[in-house]
């Protein structure tokens, strides 16, 4: 029933251009529409967070990847079909994102989810939704609900309740940057 209850109010709070607390396929995370140019504004507000810092995005397959990058690597779909872990890719070139998503190069962080939460939220949204840590710019990332900062929680519009009480400690994904030459580099391990 609360899943089913933070799902909507998700939904309802990023389609009115808001900013929710959620629980990812990592650490907590602070989210918003990723094509919404204001909500993204909001986030970088929240966080304190210097605007020429791009943010990571959430999507919940392969063809929605492609809808937001510009030609994806076919190493992408090989990386994304060998790992059975949460990981992060840099693409080269995204696109039809708002500003401040993609880097100053236009590259861009997706990761695939593959948490159930974030992935029906995702579906029934049908767009990519922002997932920055949920810390202030420079603060440790947490890695369980307990370790977000009050301020922070404040700050968002919906806060999910769905696995505050989980008790597992979390990491931030390892990251990967795909040069268009092909190449790949180790950002995060």
């Amino acid at each position: 029933m609360m899943f089913e209850q933070d799902i909507s109010e998700a939904l309802k709070t990023l389609r009115d251009g808001g900013i929710i607390l959620y629980p990812t396929d990592t650490i907590w995370g602070l989210g918003c529409d990723a094509t919404n140019n204001e909500a993204v504004k909001k986030i970088f507000r929240i966080k304190e967070r210097d605007e020429s810092r791009s943010l990571l995005i959430l999507v919940n397959g392969e063809m929605m990847l492609e809808r937001y990058v510009n030609g994806v690597p076919e190493t992408a779909f090989e990386l994304i079909s060998v790992t059975d872990s949460p990981l992060t890719i840099i693409y080269p070139r995204g696109k039809n994102l708002a500003d401040g998503v993609c880097s100053s190069d236009g590259s861009v962080g997706i990761r695939i989810c593959n948490d159930e939460f974030c992935n029906q939220l995702i579906s029934r949204f049908r767009k990519p939704i922002v997932s920055t840590s949920a810390n202030f710019s420079g603060k440790a990332s947490p890695s369980i609900f307990d370790e977000i900062d009050e301020d922070l929680i404040k700050s968002a519009d919906y806060v999910v309740t769905h696995r505050q009480n989980d008790r597992r400690k979390q990491t931030a994904s390892p990251v990967i940057k795909l040069n268009p030459d092909g190449t790949i580099k180790i950002i995060r391990k």
